[in-house]
Order: structure tokens, then sequence, then C-alpha cells
């Protein structure tokens, strides 16, 4: 016997999982994190039994409904699905799989598609960070249109664009931008700002580390000693940002930082968070990208000024890299973030039926 339900696969920037309809799902959060964890096909570390990929980027799945708030078309729900452990994260947001959160809900027919132009905006509430996001889905004769000529570090060819703006995800889960009331902390002798812009994130730097900063991820998972220390700096910042025992959350994100090759870049290798990403989070790349052009940071660029206006910072990451827009404002004579804006693809892969067995189901020790 199995439990069946529909189901749409999807790319969302360097990410891929299922979209799902809330209405698809069980309402019981226990009941629907075990339909989750068995479509996924954890615990198991190739997710054979399942949709995953036996990596944490293709065990990621996203939750969509019509929203509840009268500023928002869509309300989308990220839970990240532990490869080798029956455990679903609700807690963190996923910007690359935002990026199909547009496309699905209209052609879920959510947000009727755009008929006076070739772009259909959707506004999207995020409903782990409570926070939102326009997000502007490229449509043609009233339907998405998936074929472009971007490319996006990553993946291969080229899609059409979809442009994220996030308008307020500055401390919408510890309730500041930096959580510790400081831009710069010290944890176990290291250095490190601990924030909260679109992703909750500790930083330190390569070099504080021994680390050149270029490093692949393969070279750091390797490393033993370097991911017991940044998992001990992890959770020690978690309590100094009032988040309690994040031993078993993916929150906040460790992240290993370093000068770009050229002014307005940065090289960042981001953990999510045992393991090193093997290009890199959105949200991250946001968060790592304030925290560049925001002062007093271990990011911080000494080499511009922090000004008001729009800068663009290039984040460098293992596959390539990422372009995000900062706009900052100034209040009070200080530097304060205003909104973020970056370009992901998405596409659809697959749509039609999941076959869940009804044994997963059942509760796990």
């Amino acid at each position: 016997m199995s439990y069946n339900l529909p189901c749409v696969l999807m790319r969302g920037g360097t990410s891929r999982g299922p979209f799902f309809l809330a209405d698809w799902l069980p309402q019981n959060t226990a009941q629907r994190d075990r339909t989750l964890i068995a479509a996924l096909g954890s615990p198991h570390e190739l997710q054979i039994d399942g949709l995953g990929g036996g990596n944490s980027l293709t065990s990621k799945v996203a939750i969509v409904s019509r929203s509840v708030h009268s500023d928002c078309d869509v309300d989308y729900l990220f839970a990240q699905v532990s490869v080798d452990e029956a455990r679903v994260d609700t807690r963190p947001n996923c910007g690359n799989m935002l990026a199909g959160v547009g496309p699905f809900a209209i052609e879920q027919g959510l947000v009727p598609a755009s008929t006076t132009g070739d772009v259909t905006r959707v506004r999207v509430y995020n409903v782990n960070t409570r926070s939102r996001i326009d997000v502007q889905v490229q449509t043609r004769g009233g339907r998405v249109h998936y074929e472009g000529d971007v490319h996006i570090d990553g993946v291969q060819g080229t899609a059409a664009p979809v442009l994220m703006n996030f308008l307020d995800a500055w401390g919408a889960v510890t309730g500041q931008i930096f959580p510790t009331g400081q831009r710069i902390d010290t944890i176990h002798g290291l250095p490190v700002t601990c924030i909260d812009a679109a992703q909750v994130m500790v930083l330190v730097r390569a070099a504080d580390l021994g680390l050149r900063g270029d490093e692949t991820p393969a070279e750091l998972d390797a490393d033993t000693a370097l991911l017991a220390r940044l998992e001990a700096l992890r959770c020690e910042a978690g309590l100094r940002m009032g988040m309690g025992d994040v031993s078993d959350s993916v929150l906040p994100k460790p992240v290993i930082v370093s000068e770009g090759t050229a002014p307005g870049s940065i090289t960042s290798r981001y953990f999510t968070p045992r393991r090193c990403h093997r290009s890199h989070a959105v949200t991250g790349a946001i968060g790592v990208a304030a925290a560049m052009v925001l002062p007093g940071t271990v990011a911080t660029d000494t080499r511009t000024a922090p000004s008001a206006g729009t800068r663009r910072v290039e984040v460098l990451h293992p596959a390539g890299r990422i372009h995000v827009d900062v706009e900052l404002a100034l209040v009070d004579g200080h530097c304060t973030l205003v909104q973020a804006a970056l370009v992901r693809t998405a596409r659809k892969i697959l749509e039609g039926t999941l076959f869940v067995a009804h044994h997963t189901l059942e509760p796990h020790d």
C-alpha cells in the first residue's frame, strides 16, 4: 500500500526538491514532517527510496499556499529534510528554492499571469523568517516562460531570469541584524560576526582559521578538526544569539570569508552547516554581502567606504559567483540595510503523483 499525493519536482537556483501546495499535505505538523521524510527517502545516505539526491542541496521542500497576509500573494514555507536523520527543520529560509515559488504559484492558479507584459510579480511571504520578497517571473501568453539566456554558476545551461527582491529580511529570525549587539564577538579565541540578514550566520575569517579562503568543499569537508571547530563555534554563537541549543538545528550557518579577487568582491565558503556548500545559498550570499558593505564586521570591505545607495557585491563561491545588489540608507549618521536583490533561474522538472510507502510514515525512534 502507498500514500499518494500530487507533487511538482523543481530546480530553484542551485537547489532541487519537491514543491507542494499546503492542502496536499497532512495538516498535522508531525504527520506532515513524516510525509516529507518519507518523500525524500530519509534517513539514508543515498535517499534511494525517495526523491532526495543524497545531498542537502537536493533534500529540500517548498510548501506553498495562498497568503493570509493582505500585502502578499502566497505564503512559502521551506523545509530542510536531513539526509541521514529522520529530521525536518523549518527554521531557515532557502532563497534558491524561493526561485521556484513564483513559477509554481502561477502554474497552480494562486497568482494570475500578467496579460499586459512579459513579467508577473509574485509577492511572497516567507513563513520561516516572517519576511517579504518580491519575485518577478517571466511569463508570456498567460504562461510561465522557463527558457532564457541567463546562466547562473552551479547550473548547466541557461534559463529565464527570476528577479528576487528581499524587502525586510533583516533580523527576521532573531529580531536584530546583529543579534549579540556587537558587530564582532570573540568566540573560542576567534573574532566572528553573528548576523541575521536573510540568513542567520556566524562569519569567521579564513586567515584566523589558518586557511587561504579558496579551498574546495572537498578539502574543507575532509578536515575533521576544522569541522569540529566550526561546529563548536556555531553552537556557542547560537547561544549568544538567543537561539538556545542549536545542535539539532541547521541555524546558524558557519561561513568562512576572505578578501575577493577585486574591489567589490568577497570569497565565501558557506556550510550547511556540517558540510561545505558546493556553490552558495542565496540567503547566505545576501548576508555575506550585507556584512561586507556594513562597517565594523569581520567581512567589511575596507577598500570602499560605506555610503548610502546601491552597491553591487560579487560573492565568490566554489562554483562561481553570485551578484547581489545591496541598498543602504543613511539614518542618524549610520548606514542601514534597505533591501537586497539578485537573479536566479528555475525549471520545472517533473509533475505528477508521488507514491509514499505507508510503512515509512510510522514515527521514527
